[in-house]
């Protein structure tokens, strides 16, 4: 349970640095007034989306310019909202979703009484049987039961907030029902479903907007990002390379190497890179403009996403399920992303963005962007979390080096509160202490300015 509190907590997504012409994203500006209990939402004007996510959202999810802007408004005040619910409602939250091009917010509770708060919130209230700490420590037991060993023809499983379940999907219903069995979870909290998904990991072919692994094969720049205020570089998935790997920019002139590698369990690594690579919070935008890059805020179920990648460009679709499991041929990935954007080999590493928030980087899938398919991207939190990363954005350049004296034990009281919107130079009091917000983001329960040097800087 403690692991699903820890991945709650660092719902944004993994990064990888931008240098030149590598991955481009969305840019939104600005901060409008949008939540309950003093929650904020990034305003979306007019002239803030690419040319190039506006193109992509029309053609796959059939929005024009003005439905976009309306949809992706919607996106960020509902995510504000969510946040503060979550923290309210406590163990009686069952998660929350978007729907209609409107993005009209739902957010679940296992107690009817907590409707009028919800509602008075300015979402639709849901009661329902269980609550996203029972389900989620549900999808923990199978996680650890494929730790031991992974299951075989159990290709994905993740929790279904909407349906209120943990869907096991099986290329037969035998050897879901096996696998949910040897996990010991209780069927009354499990829907075993029948799959042709045949996911794997995308970083096989050459070619485009990219980077080169040293071994040979090529991979999509995330994120740009800073360790130490000195060092530059990006975040990339696991699976394109192992610690010491040696890399190539997209003008094939020697660019890094990987200093940090997670794969299989989760798939993020980072690349630092040499004086020649310059980072900048851009994704490629594949002639259609470069995206800017303001924060990490994560969007909820049902929001849009759109990805950027050296094999396909840019692609578009809508957020499934949040933690989800899925099993590669090398082994199974838990915390992912589930979405309906489409991606093939070479997009590995790629950027996953919503409006200007950067949510995470391309892990892999199923399908290709001919016949449409499923893909999940790896969160960005937890990849900077791991290697003490910071997330290059337009708010002012690269942040400052986080102090190197150790922070002062956690207390209650201070201006600094969960369920908060905070823009990059925001400054807060905790503990003692007060802090400066190098990015962008929605304040999660437990990312406290001491515990997450990614997003603070004491002062």
């Amino acid at each position: 349970m403690e692991n699903t509190k820890l991945r709650r907590r660092v719902l944004a997504t993994a990064t990888a640095t931008v240098a030149v012409g590598a991955l481009a994203l969305a840019g939104l500006t600005g901060v409008a007034s949008a939540g309950p209990a003093g929650t904020t939402a990034p305003a979306v004007s007019a002239d803030s989306l690419s040319p190039g996510l506006l193109a992509a959202l029309e053609r796959d999810l059939g929005l024009d310019a003005d439905a976009a802007r309306t949809r992706i408004a919607g996106e960020y005040r509902a995510a504000a909202i969510a946040a503060g619910l979550e923290k309210s409602l406590g163990t009686s939250f069952a998660g929350a979703r978007v729907s209609g091009d409107t993005a009209d917010l739902t957010v679940s509770t296992t107690d009817a009484s907590e409707a009028a708060l919800i509602t008075k919130a300015g979402a639709r209230a849901e009661v329902v049987g269980h609550s996203l700490d029972r389900l989620e420590a549900a999808k923990d037991a199978l996680d650890k039961a494929a730790l031991s060993k992974a299951p075989k023809n159990v290709p994905v499983w993740y929790v279904d907030v909407a349906a209120n379940r943990v869907v096991v999907n099986g290329a037969s219903t035998s050897a879901a029902e096996a696998f949910v069995k040897a996990a010991g979870v209780g069927d009354q909290l499990v829907t075993v479903a029948r799959s042709t998904e045949r996911p794997r990991a995308l970083a096989d072919i050459r070619g485009g907007d990219a980077y080169y692994m040293g071994g040979g094969g090529r991979c999509s720049v995330g994120f740009s990002v800073t360790r130490g205020g000195t060092q530059n570089g990006f975040v990339t998935a696991g699976h394109c390379g192992r610690v010491g790997t040696t890399t190539n920019g997209v003008n094939q002139q020697a660019q890094g190497s990987f200093q940090g590698s997670t794969f299989p369990g989760r798939d993020y690594a980072w690349v630092a890179t040499n004086a020649n690579w310059v980072p900048k919070p851009l994704v490629n935008g594949y002639g259609r403009g470069d995206v800017t890059v303001t924060g990490s805020t994560p969007s909820v179920v049902g929001a849009s996403v759109c990805r950027s990648g050296s094999t396909t460009g840019w692609h578009c679709g809508t957020i499934q399920q949040l933690n989800t499991s899925v099993t590669y041929p090398e082994g199974t990935i838990s915390g992912v992303t589930r979405t309906s954007v489409c991606a093939e080999p070479g997009d590995s590493g790629g950027a996953y963005i919503s409006g200007s928030q950067a949510q995470g980087v391309t892990s892999g899938g199923s399908g290709n962007c001919s016949s449409g398919g499923t893909t999940y991207f790896q969160p960005l939190l937890p990849a900077l979390q791991a290697y003490g990363l910071t997330l290059v954005t337009s708010g002012g350049g690269n942040p400052t080096t986080p102090p190197t004296t150790p922070p002062p034990t956690d207390q209650p009281g201070g201006t600094w509160a969960a369920g908060t919107t905070y823009a990059v130079g925001a400054t807060v009091t905790y503990g003692g202490a007060s802090y400066r917000c190098l990015q962008g983001h929605t304040a999660q329960a437990g990312w406290t300015p001491a515990a997450v040097p990614a997003l603070w800087q004491r002062i």
